[in-house]
């Protein structure tokens, strides 16, 4: 059986702890799609294409690694592309109680789904999307928690 995996999220921005990750979903499985959410209750700072855009760029060199956008529930966008793997990061003992029950309602949808769940590094376990955002727009040095050329864009406002 091949593993499709999807590691789904807003990557607003992609951060170095994601791209650890997806590394290392890339080693488990045949094909990791990473799916960036178009409908989000977050407020995000860059566009839907703009954030497909960086996150191509930033793992463009994972070659069983493809980012598409999605809409919609996950559980039906996993069945549609094949995938019968979800990746979810666990940063935090925080993270474990909305990850386990969203691993719950999702194993009752679509039992043929399974989620793994990965821990980064220790060098990236304290890094967050909403923390890089913010010392980004009070113009703090991102460089260590994101791709070049991330940084650029958050810096430059461009999104």
């Amino acid at each position: 059986m091949q593993n499709i995996a999807v590691y789904p999220g807003t990557f607003d921005p992609i951060t170095n702890g994601h791209s650890d990750l997806i590394a290392r979903a890339s080693r488990l499985c045949e094909e990791v799609i990473v799916a960036v959410a178009r409908d989000t209750a977050k407020s995000t700072v860059c566009d839907l294409a703009q954030r497909v855009e960086l996150a191509r760029l930033v793992l463009s060199d994972l070659g069983n690694v493809r980012v598409e956008a999605f809409s919609g529930l996950l559980m039906n966008y996993c069945h549609t592309i094949g995938a019968n793997v979800v990746i979810r990061g666990l940063r935090a003992v925080s993270d474990f109680e909305y990850e386990f029950q969203l691993a719950g309602m999702n194993r009752r949808l679509a039992p043929d789904v399974e989620t793994i769940f990965l821990t980064p590094s220790e060098q990236y376990a304290f890094i967050s999307s909403t923390l890089v955002r913010e010392i980004a727009a009070l113009g703090g040095d991102v460089s260590e928690f994101v791709h070049p050329e991330v940084m650029r864009v958050l810096h430059g406002k461009r999104c």
